[in-house]
């Protein structure tokens, strides 16, 4: 079995989409469940890293030396932990108050709620992707190269077909598919020309 991994920036409409499909596909010859590994992606990630390191110190030196430091470190085992423990020290020491709390308490919740799915050491370790440029660049070699040519327009069930279509031929099991497809008929009938003109005017009479 491959790896399954899904990544996102874990925001409403991904956590929705995960939860309605991707958790309940099953194998396809099997029937067994599906594993996948959900990451957080690292950028969006290190955004939270950079409000936190903003809310915390103001714009400056200081912030960018904090943020680079959590960046590397979110990176190493329980990364993520440490980071929120590093971030939950200086509050209290600084006082904070207004926007900048509300920054803080966002983003550090942010990361506090996600802390599943920020596991980059065993992510890395496992040879999973950890930012979401493997699924743009797919979306562009998928999606857009086929479906936003010049002059093109889909309804919804048109663009799913030659989707499906898209990621067989991309994937290299096109042969495999449609002898499959074939088996999975009995016999293909196809009527002539003479047998339509007759049961049309069967029809009509």
């Amino acid at each position: 079995m491959p790896r399954l991994c899904y990544v996102t920036d874990a925001g409403d409409n991904e956590t929705t989409y995960y939860k309605k499909h991707l958790r309940r596909l099953r194998h396809p010859l099997t029937g067994e469940p599906l594993t996948w590994f959900w990451v957080v992606d690292y950028y969006h990630a290190s955004e939270r890293l950079w409000t936190l390191a903003e809310a915390l110190f103001g714009a400056g030196k200081q912030s960018w030396c904090w943020t680079r430091k959590m960046q590397k470190l979110i990176l190493k085992p329980a990364g993520v932990r440490r980071v929120l423990h590093s971030a939950a020290a200086v509050p209290s020491r600084r006082k904070l108050s207004g926007k900048r709390l509300a920054d803080f308490k966002r983003a550090y919740r942010y990361l506090q709620a996600r802390r599943q799915h920020l596991r980059y050491a065993e992510y890395r370790r496992l040879g999973l992707p950890i930012g979401s440029g493997v699924t743009e660049a797919a979306c562009k070699t998928v999606y857009t190269q086929r479906l936003k040519l010049s002059g093109m327009r889909w309804q919804k069930a048109g663009a799913q077909k030659i989707l499906q279509l898209r990621v067989i031929w991309l994937s290299g099991v096109w042969t495999q598919v449609y002898e499959r497809t074939l088996r999975s008929y009995s016999e293909v009938q196809v009527r002539t020309p003479d047998e339509q003109t007759n049961s049309a005017v069967e029809e009509a009479a």
